[in-house]
């Protein structure tokens, strides 16, 4: 809604400050079609040829979630530090073997089973059971398992920001389109250049619509779109760090709620609980 809101904002804004001046809309809204076909065309092929379907694929998706926001709420961030406790209550009370059954079959394990989004997000499900997995098989130099987990969340986050950077890259891209499509109005205008000089100024008017759109299209709606995608990236790369921080602390041999304590110091200042929250809902259990 933000997005819609802040886009009418802008029309209203440029082509309002437009008319105002005496503009004339019949002069864009002829030429816009045309232009607009190139320039959009153009940006569309460009973004095809510079990336694989895969790549176009998670800018499609960075695009729906731009409009839906950040997937993670604040009860996601409690959940996920809520989910960490019992696992790591268990491999300290019973032993790292009684953590097997659910590190091995997340989906039939009762504690996954209880926090059914961490259990269907495919990557902070593998992330947990494989860094659990790797501690049973007697790898606990927690400097070795923060290494390896930091070099996941590296490649993930890399991946996330694919999507982002396709629009970003098209933003780049679409002030120089316009101007492609201006030049063609321009050759199009010279070969009329007989034309009385009405309808030369409208010829010329209309070609000038083509560096207009790409410039409007960049700075005011792809660009900021890419910014937008960008923020909801990293914001949403942090509630994977949390299981970074809590998987440490316990290896350093903290206790349980000291871990926690550090995940929750990780977690968007405004989406993060208070510790009385935390411990409420941890006493629940």
């Amino acid at each position: 809604m933000a997005i819609i809101l802040g886009f009418l904002f802008i029309l209203a804004a440029v082509f309002g400050s437009y008319l105002m001046g005496n503009g004339k809309m019949e002069i864009i809204l002829h030429a816009l079609p045309l232009e607009g076909t190139a320039i959009l065309g153009g940006a569309i092929g460009a973004m095809i040829i510079g990336n694989s379907m895969l790549v176009v694929k998670k800018g499609l998706k960075a695009l729906g979630g731009a409009f839906k926001g950040p997937k993670f709420k604040k009860q996601d961030y409690i959940d996920l530090l809520k989910i960490m406790y019992e696992l790591v209550k268990v491999a300290k009370q019973k032993g790292l073997i009684a953590l097997e059954p659910h590190i091995e079959n997340p989906h039939e394990s009762e504690i996954f089973q209880k926090y059914p989004k961490i259990a269907h997000d495919h990557f902070a499900a593998e992330f947990i059971c494989d860094t659990f997995r790797m501690i049973t098989m007697s790898l606990e130099d927690p400097y070795q398992i923060e290494d390896h987990m930091q070099k996941q969340l590296d490649k993930h986050h890399h991946e996330a920001l694919e999507g982002p950077h396709v629009y970003q890259n098209m933003a780049d891209g679409l002030p120089a389109i316009g101007i492609v499509a201006a030049v063609l109005g321009v050759v199009k205008t010279m070969a009329s250049i007989d034309a009385e000089v009405v309808i030369l100024g409208e010829m010329i008017g209309g070609a000038l619509v083509g560096t207009f759109f790409g410039v409007f299209m960049a700075y005011c709606l792809v660009g900021p779109l890419a910014n937008k995608m960008t923020q909801i990236a990293e914001e949403e790369s942090l509630y994977y760090n949390i299981i970074r921080d809590v998987m440490v602390g316990y290896l350093h041999g903290q206790a349980v709620q000291v871990a926690l304590e550090t995940g929750r110091g990780g977690i968007p200042s405004h989406l993060q609980p208070t510790f009385l929250e935390l411990e409420e809902q941890l006493n629940a259990i």
